[in-house]
């Protein structure tokens, strides 16, 4: 069995390449479908699907209800071409939900009642749904997912173990839920809560090997909380059809801007995890009842409030922990050449607030959720 500390091939595999190897990043982003004119979830994917451009259905995709549809970017090496991608799916996608008579916002839940929408007709679906029941909560559960590239699965798990720690800030920097049948849920991130409805939603286990995360989900499919790989909803986990590690935490961003920041700071996470097992050091092992609490004070304070620190369990300004996360980063930020933009990107954030902070603002000017949908669907088309 390969231990965790990584074996000599791999450290001396990336030690020869001189730790100059750059990391392709992609993003996946699901979005909410909802009536213009009252801001509830609309079950119009087929109708929005009808109406997207040939050439870019490829990248437009199904999701769990009917009130969601999700886009992918092909990965890359530069920022500039995730940006570029991010913004023509966002925009061909409004365009076509326009066509189609609803609106698409970038939004963790939807913020108004409605009927729920049903879920997408598909087999696999339909078993979930035959043994999970009423987890499916309200409007949809939209996220946003970070796939890295890696050389191969057993460097993946310890990349795992390198950046649960650091999962938790991400978290709070990706908060845009605030609100849910027209009122404020007292969290930032409300989709969070809903999501950990499922069993198997969790911070990513200390895991030993490759073959003990290929146990795990045995052992959790066989216990009944799965149904298959595809529901490991831990919030970091190998990806099961691309040779990535997958972060999985937050709610979809509300602009391009926001997501091509998480992007960049998710890469620069894993590099730098990379770095650290090319040079043997250990990852630290996080109590995992820390992370679970670290994970609710993101979910419920965000950026506007305080955060856990995993290292003595102590609460910190939110800010301040992003700033120890992108000193740590910070090498790998500047060698994939995106020190600059980060920087840019983390300015826009500090004097724009999170999605979440957003939302509140318009709402407390204006008392109508309407204008927080409006607001939402103008971020989203960029």
């Amino acid at each position: 069995m390969r231990t965790m500390s990584g074996s000599v091939a791999e450290r001396e595999r990336y030690a020869a390449a001189g730790g100059t190897e750059l990391f392709t990043v992609g993003v996946e982003e699901e979005f909410l479908l909802v009536d213009p004119h009252t801001g509830a979830a609309v079950p119009a994917v087929d109708l929005v699907m009808e109406q997207v451009p040939a050439e870019l259905r490829g990248q437009v995709e199904r999701e769990f209800q009917t009130s969601q549809i999700e886009i992918g970017s092909p990965p890359g090496l530069e920022l500039s071409s995730i940006r570029h991608s991010l913004g023509v799916l966002r925009a061909a996608l409004a365009d076509a939900a326009e066509r189609a008579g609803v609106r698409v916002l970038a939004i963790g839940t939807g913020p108004v009642d409605g009927p729920v929408p049903p879920v997408v007709d598909k087999p696999r679906f339909d078993r979930m749904i035959e043994r999970f029941r009423l987890l499916v909560p309200g409007p949809g559960n939209n996220g946003m997912h970070v796939h890295v590239g890696i050389p191969d699965p057993d460097t993946g798990v310890q990349v795992l173990n390198h950046v649960r720690p650091w999962l938790p800030i991400l978290h709070a920097v990706t908060v845009n839920s605030p609100f849910a049948k027209g009122e404020d849920t007292g969290y930032a991130s409300w989709r969070s809560v809903e999501w950990e409805r499922w069993p198997s939603v969790a911070p990513t286990p200390y895991l030993e090997s490759h073959e003990h995360y290929e146990r795990l989900i045995r052992q959790l499919i066989a216990s009944g909380v799965m149904l298959d790989e595809g529901m490991l909803y831990w919030y970091a986990r190998l990806s099961a059809k691309y040779p990535t590690v997958e972060i999985r935490i937050g709610d979809v961003c509300p602009s391009v801007d926001d997501a091509v920041l998480v992007a960049a700071l998710v890469r620069a996470l894993v590099a730098t995890a990379m770095t650290e097992i090319a040079e043997g050091r250990p990852a630290g092992r996080t109590d995992h009842h820390l992370l679970v609490a670290a994970h609710w004070r993101a979910a419920h304070d965000g950026l506007e409030g305080d955060g856990v620190d995993v290292t003595d369990g102590e609460l910190r300004p939110a800010w301040e922990l992003l700033g120890k996360l992108v000193d740590h980063v910070r090498p790998e930020l500047a060698r994939h050449g995106d020190l600059d933009q980060v920087t840019d990107l983390l300015g826009g954030l500090r004097r724009h607030g999170s999605g979440a902070a957003r939302q509140r603002a318009v709402f407390a000017r204006t008392g109508r959720m309407v204008e927080v949908v409006e607001d939402v669907a103008r971020q989203t088309r960029g």
